[in-house]
């Protein structure tokens, strides 16, 4: 007699399947919850991205606003000849170039203002004789003294024209030996004293010459 098959075992029971789709369920959510995490993260980054270029591109904007401003302040040295006759400017910043220059005198010196192109100087011949007549009855005139000037400059910086008025205190000495034994003025440097807003370069000019003066 042929032995039968036995039966296929029963299938799972409600208990089992019930679990088995809660542990489907759990696994479904744990994905998403990483998912997510995954999600979040990468928007982080990429928020933190944009925020440090976005910092670092005001940086760079302010530094560019910052040298730009540095670039169109002017500020000029004097350089003496041999002589003492002549000072020699230029701008301290070697990437300014200066075109055109108008030098002015206080007023009670009576010199004329004085313009120059292409070669930047201040000259003592053109207020020399003013300065010595004007200090002729000081009792003690010797020894380096400052007399303020106004300078009107133009210059290119970066291809772009500017322009710069401010006052300064031009150094200079009055010595004997001068022409026929006269005395005259030799001229030793330059220092700036600050910014004045165009159109005002005479006033501000004498008005500094009547507080050192008392006159």
């Amino acid at each position: 007699m042929t032995d039968e098959i036995p039966p296929s075992p029963p299938p799972s029971s409600t208990a089992e399947k019930a679990e088995a789709a809660k542990t489907r369920r759990r696994w479904l959510t744990l994905a998403e919850l990483l998912g997510l995490a995954a999600v979040t993260i990468s928007g982080l980054t990429l928020w933190n991205n944009y925020q440090q270029r976005t910092a670092e591109e005001a940086d760079k904007a302010a530094a560019r606003r910052q040298a730009s401003a540095a670039a169109q302040t002017l500020l000029l040295r004097g350089t003496p000849d041999r002589e003492g006759r002549k000072l020699a400017l230029a701008p301290a910043d070697p990437a300014q170039t200066i075109q055109d220059q108008r030098i002015l005198f206080p007023t009670p010196l009576q010199a004329d203002a004085v313009e120059t192109v292409s070669e930047p100087r201040i000259e003592a011949g053109w207020f020399g004789r003013a300065l010595v007549r004007l200090r002729r009855d000081e009792a003690d005139r010797r020894g380096d003294a400052r007399l303020p000037v106004a300078i009107e400059t133009g210059f290119f910086v970066g291809g772009e024209r500017h322009t710069d008025v401010a006052l300064y205190d031009l150094g200079y000495r009055i010595e004997e030996g001068g022409l026929l034994g006269g005395d005259e003025v030799k001229l030793r440097g330059l220092a700036r004293v600050g910014a004045v807003p165009p159109g005002e370069a005479q006033a501000r000019l004498d008005a500094l010459w009547r507080s050192r003066s008392g006159s």
